[in-house]
């Protein structure tokens, strides 16, 4: 004869809902950092063409535009070069180290582009790109 045990058998179950909880909250971020990104790209600039210009890796970095009149732009906004000094700052103090991508119009005057890289290894920076068009 054989016996057979009662009792309660622990189930392993598989909850659901943290796991639907977290996929939105990751939507959520990417629909909005895409966004931002959009208004980093949407200032209306004409990059110089360069023959040995090379994508980059990844485009985590602090975008900064310089249009052909000199005029930074932080984003969309344009900015002083008091603003755009303490940007960088606040930037490499919250995230560093600190990349950055400058698009600079290619009728900016050269001037302006120097004093924008002094201004960034003022701040701290440790790596800039240029954009530029592939020839």
């Amino acid at each position: 004869m054989t016996r057979r045990r009662r009792g309660t058998q622990n189930e392993v179950s598989f909850q659901l809902t943290p796991m639907i909880d977290m996929t939105f909250l990751l939507l959520i971020f990417f629909m909005v950092t895409q966004r931002i990104t959009e208004q980093e790209l949407s200032v209306p600039i004409r990059l110089p063409v360069a023959a040995t210009a090379a994508a980059p890796e990844r485009i985590e970095r602090d975008v900064i535009n310089l249009d052909g009149e000199g005029r930074f732009h932080i984003g969309d906004r344009p900015a002083s070069d008091e603003e755009v000094l303490a940007h960088l700052r606040a930037k490499f103090r919250d995230f560093p180290p600190l990349q950055i991508y400058l698009r600079a119009d290619k009728s900016t005057p050269s001037k302006r582009i120097r004093e924008f890289v002094e201004m960034a290894a003022e701040a701290g920076a440790i790596d800039l790109i240029f954009g530029v068009h592939e020839n």
